[in-house]
């Protein structure tokens, strides 16, 4: 039987996501304001983002629904499709979404493999033509996208009712919670390649890290290492390594006072042992990379303002959502990569 709630819990359930600045609420937008589309075929091989761009507008046009929501709920899908590839493999070849068989054929459809855009509807299927080829393909970028943006869309093309109509469809408030902030941060910037990394601490100062990810911790009972410790001085700057929204910021009894940021790869990037924080970074702020969030310190390993049971350092971790979940994983490899990176532009530029 298919999952579904009343309206009355949806919109109750709604109303505890993040709420979207004023800005954003609208039905609609002009073409004008979406992010400039390519021309020629060799625009779009030399742009990976041409493609999506284009997709994007032409689904503005059919749903009523802002570019930046589209372009989240792509990317949404593609995070959870990257951690998943058994369980949710390639589609499309341009979108991330996936939709399994019986959900876009419709769950008592006879056939499974269908492709009538009459039979689907019929059987209550998500699959829909956007293409006007008469099938609804589910290999089809178009179809695909426009498919699960129709259903989400099912509400209304406002902030609140796109994330009524998330909730319909995902059944969980962390994915209305990741479209919202991946939408914020389309908007805020209005591009898509937002991928741009930037190494914790500036580079050419007097720091000093090495992969200490999983080695054993004592204070608080035994548990692992879930990050790269970078020492430096007490105060130095502390910035963004990504584009992203701020999601918590405050004293941890373990990481003392700490900052944690999500990017739309769905990385959630932490940042703990802080001397203090930029006072015009709060939670929800929209940030980007090289952008300073606070500074080294020695916080941590107790009640709040405890200092200095440990060495001036930066503790850096990387989680992963799985859609319920979050992992860390070892971002010393990254680092090296967006540390090697930075010196060479600021190399190139002298």
């Amino acid at each position: 039987m298919k999952l579904t709630i009343p309206l009355v819990t949806a919109i109750t359930a709604a109303s505890m996501f993040i709420s979207l600045p004023a800005s954003l609420a609208h039905a609609s937008i002009r073409s004008e304001q979406l992010p400039a589309a390519v021309e020629t075929q060799a625009e779009a091989e030399a742009n990976p983002y041409a493609l999506r761009i284009e997709l994007y507008n032409k689904l503005n046009v059919l749903t009523d629904i802002p570019w930046y929501w589209i372009a989240a709920i792509d990317q949404y899908e593609r995070t959870i499709s990257k951690v998943k590839p058994k369980s949710r493999p390639p589609l499309g070849s341009t979108v991330g979404v996936f939709i399994d068989q019986e959900r876009w054929a419709g769950i008592l459809n006879p056939d499974a493999q269908d492709s009538s855009p009459l039979s689907i509807r019929f059987f209550d299927g998500i699959g829909r033509d956007a293409d006007g080829d008469g099938q609804a393909e589910r290999t089809s970028d178009v179809d695909l996208l426009y498919s699960l943006v129709n259903r989400i869309s099912a509400y209304g093309a406002t902030d609140d009712d796109i994330a009524i109509g998330l909730w319909q469809y995902y059944q969980n408030n962390r994915s209305v919670q990741r479209v919202q902030q991946f939408a914020r941060i389309y908007a805020k910037f209005g591009k898509l390649d937002l991928f741009e990394h930037a190494f914790p601490v500036p580079v050419g100062n007097n720091y000093a890290y090495k992969s200490t990810w999983g080695t054993g911790r004592s204070w608080g009972g035994r548990r692992t290492h879930e990050g790269t410790d970078i020492f430096a001085n007490h105060g130095l700057p502390v910035r963004s390594t990504c584009y992203g929204v701020v999601e918590v910021k405050g004293w941890n009894p373990f990481g003392g006072w700490r900052i944690g940021i999500r990017d739309l790869n769905n990385f959630y990037h932490y940042y703990a042992h802080l001397s203090g924080y930029d006072k015009t970074v709060n939670v929800g702020d929209i940030v980007k990379p090289g952008q300073i969030v606070g500074w080294v310190g020695s916080s941590g390993y107790g009640k709040p303002g405890t200092q200095g049971k440990f060495p001036p350092h930066l503790h850096y971790g990387v989680y992963s959502d799985r859609g319920l979940f979050e992992w860390s994983f070892d971002p010393y490899p990254m680092l090296k990569r967006w540390e090697q990176a930075e010196l060479k532009r600021l190399g190139a530029r002298n």
